[in-house]
């Protein structure tokens, strides 16, 4: 009989135990978009291991990540997406994709899946965009999910959850982090790329503590004259220097029981660190010719900038002394499964201010319009969003202004936001594969839709890129975009000012033209007035 006893564990090895009973990866499918909007970032865990997995109409059932397993799933139930429409076969951490017999058209990444089709481990985790028939758009993306308790501290703290948007995983994470650092009193340090929402987050970790009904105190720390920091920080006594005719607050009096945020810290001149790590250090303040004294301030601080670089110049002692509580937000392109939530609580801001809730689709909507809007969300899905939830905002509120009744997507943000690879994808099925579309096609097509890009795509199965493509090749066309104004204008002119006899003979879509019309200090020319009658 052996008397050996297990050797201890590896610290290592406790370490990766320990992890793993915290969180484990697995297959996430999230709705991006759906013609009931009500659903857009709901998601649902697929199995993990070997497994199949059947997406349709029925199945599977989505819900929110942090909703707890009291809330029922919901299933797509869109009537134009097949009972079985697309299999998932998961083999170990990647995946094969294929679309079943006589399922409803499936496109992976914008390109249609007429063979089954293979992804990587890596391909699960940088995510993958699907679309099923012609209005609902899907991220499915292998990510990790937090412990139980993760997600559940937020629950009772309203003030967090109502301000941060998104039902990923991560952003149940984030909300949970949050709600910890507001209870603490802590400082805390928000790092994240620009965009990234870290004045959102510094207001509801303010909103969120105890000092929630006092002052929120926000200060540009790159803006601030190096001369003038003493003053503006901490204030001035009365004739302290030439002009002070008058005792003036300060930054940190002025957040006296509340907090001060201050936003680009790693921009913070040299100087003014040590003036700034000495009053956090002590608490206390010194005005400008005023004696010192004590503050009841938190601090919140946030940055772009990696303070640890040598490069950066910011001095070790302060960044210890700001990130007693660290919070890292993620990148856009690093949760794309929130994109949907995100774009569509944005465009329902953006059309109330703009007073264009009309033009939002609902349940209800034809289906050309919620066509069109799946597009524009499975093209923003697809693009990788350098300046993150800010970029994103801009980009919908520049689209709302040029929309009136009804949605029309410009060539150039077309261009913008599509990448490279997916438009080489659909060039490739245009050209080589099957249902390629000739010049003669495209160019009855562009006649018969009015020169209506999606219209002509729409009607003959390819991409929207495609379209474009035939355009700036042929010798014929042009986007409206590229015609000179002054031809444009006189264009206009010769049809007295008729919009859309105009683009007929500019061979341009109304819309296209009239968002050319609207640029920044243009107007289209009036109707003149009619000739007078003989006798008038």
């Amino acid at each position: 009989m052996s008397t050996d006893t297990p050797a201890e564990p590896t610290l290592p090895s406790v370490m990766t135990s320990l992890s793993r009973s915290l969180a484990e990866e697995r297959l996430v499918l999230t709705i991006v978009f759906h013609p009931d909007p009500s659903l857009i970032g709901a998601a649902a865990i697929l199995p993990g291991g070997n497994s199949n997995v059947r997406v349709g109409r029925h199945s599977p059932l989505f819900q929110r990540p942090a909703a707890g397993p009291a809330e029922d799933g919901l299933a797509l139930q869109d009537p134009h997406v097949s009972r079985e429409a697309l299999n998932i076969r998961v083999l170990g951490e990647g995946l094969t994709l294929s679309r079943c017999e006589g399922a409803c058209r499936c496109r992976v990444e914008g390109r249609e899946l007429a063979a089954p089709r293979t992804l990587s481990a890596a391909d699960a985790r940088a995510g993958i965009t699907l679309f099923l028939a012609h209005g609902v758009v899907l991220f499915l993306r292998r990510t990790v999910i937090p412990a139980a308790t993760a997600t559940a501290t937020v629950q009772g703290c309203g003030a967090v959850a109502s301000a941060m948007v998104g039902s990923s995983f991560y952003m149940a994470t984030l909300r949970s982090q949050i709600a910890r650092a507001a209870r603490s009193g802590d400082d805390v340090l928000i790092l994240g790329e620009t965009g990234t929402g870290k004045e959102l987050v510094a207001q509801a970790l303010h909103n969120a503590s105890a000092r929630g009904g006092a002052d929120l105190v926000a200060v540009n720390m790159a803006a601030i004259p190096e001369g003038l920091a003493p003053t503006l920080l901490f204030g001035n006594a009365k004739g302290a220097y030439t002009g002070a005719a008058a005792a003036a607050r300060g930054y940190f009096e002025q957040a006296e029981g509340g907090t001060l945020f201050l936003d680009e810290v790693g921009d913070t001149p040299g100087e003014i660190q040590a003036q700034l790590l000495r009053a956090l250090q002590q608490r206390e303040i010194q005005p400008v010719g005023g004696p010192t004294r004590k503050v009841d301030v938190r601090i919140v601080s946030a940055t772009d900038a990696d303070l640890d670089a040598d490069s950066c110049g910011f001095k070790a002692a302060l960044r210890h002394r700001l990130g007693a509580c660290e919070l890292r937000l993620q990148p856009l392109r690093d949760h794309r499964e929130d994109l949907g939530e995100l774009a569509w609580a944005c465009l329902l801001e953006i059309c109330e201010g703009q007073g264009k809730q009309s033009l939002l689709p609902h349940i209800g909507s034809p289906a050309t319009t919620t066509a069109l809007w799946a597009e524009l969300f499975h093209l923003l899905l697809s693009y990788h969003w350098p300046g993150n939830i800010r970029e994103l905002a801009n980009r919908l509120r520049q689209l709302v202004h040029g929309c009136d009744e009804t949605l029309a997507v410009p060539a150039e943000l077309v261009a913008r936001l599509a990448p490279a690879t997916v438009e080489r994808e659909q060039h490739d099925r245009q050209v080589t594969g099957a249902g390629a579309v000739s010049s003669v096609e495209l160019d009855a097509a562009l006649i018969a839709a009015n020169y209506r890009v999606a219209e002509v795509a729409r009607t003959l199965q390819i991409s929207r890129q495609s379209v474009y493509r035939h355009i700036e090749k042929s010798r014929e066309l042009r986007l409206a975009a590229d015609i000179p104004m002054d031809e444009l204008l006189a264009a206009m002119e010769r049809c007295a000012g008729d919009l859309a006899a105009t683009a007929q003979q500019l061979k341009v879509s109304p819309q296209a033209l009239r968002g050319r019309l609207r640029e920044p200090g243009r107007r289209p020319p009036e109707r003149p007035p009619p000739e007078p009658r003989p006798g008038d």
